[in-house]
């Protein structure tokens, strides 16, 4: 299942995955045995795909090799309480084989992804409708987001099972078909239009090692990588990465930032940069502060990451474990305005923010431009950095922007609005990514309604398939 997601790309495996796990599902006795069964698949699957998080915690955070591992083997198995849920919630609903396997367990399955999302502050990492970018069935992300890819790759793994298996095979392949001939067609849909003048761009991966990140003594060669990379662009838009400058705003030397200032006025523009912002004592904030011709704005960012950005109540003692700086932030407004910087409104977002896309459109139709600036340093060279840029890619799909991605070691990129990488910069490497981008305006029926739609119909289906037993 995880070789469906980058950097394998692999879709045709997710879909066989799914469908042996349709199998197992369907001939499992009840629903204990099926809860099993999700429980041992989903926890394979994130193992394989998310134990990143013993990086951060080990190699980075210096927790016990023996402890972080104990740590990451129940994160996952967390994690993989919500595919045994919807084992066990498609083994109660009574229903054929064929509309278990083309209609119930995808249901059940994308409403599991979406739970994984909100509960717990969330987790929405390896949700399946980020796998089909580059696929005929990508085309349904401007329609549902993330979960209405999600039901049609679950549907056609279970048409597949209905094929391999002599379920009322001749319908089953064709509705296969008719799914992904739509989807391919819907691909072709312009769901937003453009808006003013190309323009320039450069995106800065400064490529200081996570390790020294927050050496003091590496601090001015840090602030020296990214003012020469600056002032190298000729670009209306510079975009430095998440915390660029590892030190509070307010202890920055003014006239280091009126160097960067007036690089980015030099070119008539504007730049974003990445830094932490203190209000008051013990209320700092995970920040892009924007310098240029434009009026100084700042973005705080929402959604944090647990342990790593807040402390969970009762856990302090866990944070107070891991040499991990800046583990406590406040929390920004969940509705922030769009940036309005070089001639356009810009969506920011930092991080992992941008795996939530219902939370990320808020600041959608306004915006023109997405922007997020990362530090996936984090998780060193594990899968983590190419399963965000994916991630990234869905987004700019489902909302048909452009997405600026700006990483402390990598993957920076520029995606355009369909989710095709226009250009990124290798992993490890100091560098400039010069790119031409273009605003959109309107908005896409995913941006228009979010994630209801696709979730409604999942729970609609559950409803009637439950229906007639209850009446029974």
């Amino acid at each position: 299942m995880v070789l469906a997601y980058s950097p394998f790309d692999l879709l045709p495996l997710a879909l066989v995955a799914l469908a042996v796990l349709t199998h197992l599902w369907i001939t499992a006795r009840g629903a204990r045995a099926a809860f099993g069964i999700g429980f041992v698949f989903g926890l394979g699957m994130f193992l394989a795909g998310v134990s990143w998080v013993f990086v951060s915690m080990h190699r980075f955070g210096a927790m016990p090799a023996p402890l972080a591992a104990v740590a990451t083997l129940g994160f996952c198995a967390l994690l993989a309480l919500y595919p045994a849920l919807a084992g066990a919630a498609q083994a109660r609903l009574r229903a054929p084989p064929a509309l278990r396997a083309a209609l119930v367990i995808p249901a059940c399955w994308t409403l599991s992804e979406a739970l994984r999302a909100m509960l717990l502050t969330g987790f929405p990492w390896l949700t399946l409708g980020t796998a089909v970018i580059d696929t005929p069935l990508g085309g349904y992300s401007p329609l549902g987001g993330v979960y209405g890819a999600s039901v049609a790759v679950a549907v056609c793994a279970g048409l597949l099972w209905c094929v391999a298996l002599g379920q009322a095979r001749w319908s089953a392949a064709a509705a296969f078909a008719v799914i992904g001939v739509t989807g391919a067609l819907l691909r072709d849909v312009h769901w937003t239009a453009p808006t003013g003048a190309p323009f320039a761009a450069s995106v800065l991966q400064g490529n200081v090692p996570q390790a020294l990140k927050f050496d003091p003594q590496r601090y001015a060669r840090t602030l020296e990588t990214y003012a020469r990379l600056a002032e190298a662009s000729r670009a209306q838009l510079i975009v430095l990465p998440e915390t660029a400058l590892p030190r509070m705003l307010d202890s920055v030397d003014p006239a280091y930032l009126a160097r960067l200032e007036a690089a980015a006025k030099r070119n008539g523009g504007d730049l974003l940069l990445g830094v932490p912002v203190r209000i008051a004592p013990g209320e700092y904030y995970n920040a892009v502060l924007s310098l240029g011709v434009s009026p100084r704005q700042l973005y705080y960012k929402a959604h944090l990451v647990p342990f790593g950005e807040f402390v969970p109540p009762g856990f302090g003692w866990l944070v107070r474990m891991l040499a991990i700086p800046l583990a406590d932030f406040s929390r920004g407004p969940a509705r922030a305005r769009p940036l309005e910087v070089a001639g356009q409104r810009i969506a920011a977002n930092i991080c992992y923010e941008d795996a939530y896309g219902a939370e990320l459109i808020r600041q959608l139709p306004q915006a023109t431009l997405l922007v997020n600036v990362s530090n996936v340093a984090w998780f060193g060279d594990s899968l983590a950095p190419a399963q965000h840029l994916q991630i990234a890619r869905a987004r700019a799909l489902e909302t048909g922007r452009m997405h600026l991605a700006a990483t402390n070691t990598g993957l920076t990129a520029a995606i355009d609005r369909d989710g095709r990488i226009l250009g990124r910069l290798a992993p490890y490497t100091e560098g400039r990514l010069d790119v031409e981008v273009q605003g959109y305006s309107g908005a896409t029926p995913y941006v228009r309604f979010g994630d209801w739609p696709a979730l409604a119909l999942c729970a609609l289906v559950l409803a009637v398939v439950a229906l007639p037993r209850r009446s029974r």
